[in-house]
């Protein structure tokens, strides 16, 4: 069965959102969602219309451990936004551990030369195709 994954990289203002293919083999970048800081109910609702929109399997919700994999601030806000999630939709929402996704993304735009500029526009969907591509990349 073909099943797409979808994955998100949840911040503080913005959500970067990565999809893969039918196969579930390559993710690539899709979107990034904007809200006012810390308004996940906004996030969420701009979430929700994209999953109907691109009508996924799964969602792979990057989890911000530090980096000796206590849970701060950041991973609990990831726990509530799953939470949150599975009361809208009934596909299932995967926590993933994403230290140093963001990190990998910003490499992979310096690598392409891009403005920081540009880089500042895209980094959010990078490290989502980071965190989905590393998640496919165990199945």
């Amino acid at each position: 069965m073909l099943m797409r994954s979808m994955g998100l990289d949840l911040g503080t203002v913005t959500c970067g959102i990565a999809i893969s293919d039918p196969m579930g083999v390559a993710a690539r970048a899709l979107e990034t969602v904007r809200f006012a800081s810390e308004d996940y109910e906004d996030c969420l609702q701009q979430v929700l219309a994209v999953i109907a929109r691109e009508q996924p399997g799964e969602i792979v919700l990057g989890y911000p451990k530090h980096m000796n994999g206590d849970v701060g601030i950041r991973a609990q806000a990831s726990e509530q936004f799953k939470a949150r999630l599975e009361e809208h939709i009934s596909i299932p929402v995967i926590l993933w551990d994403e230290r140093l996704t963001t990190k990998a993304a910003e490499r992979v735009l310096l690598e392409a030369d891009l403005s920081r500029k540009k880089r500042k526009k895209i980094i959010d969907q990078m490290a989502a195709v980071e965190i989905l591509q590393s998640y496919l990349n165990t199945k």
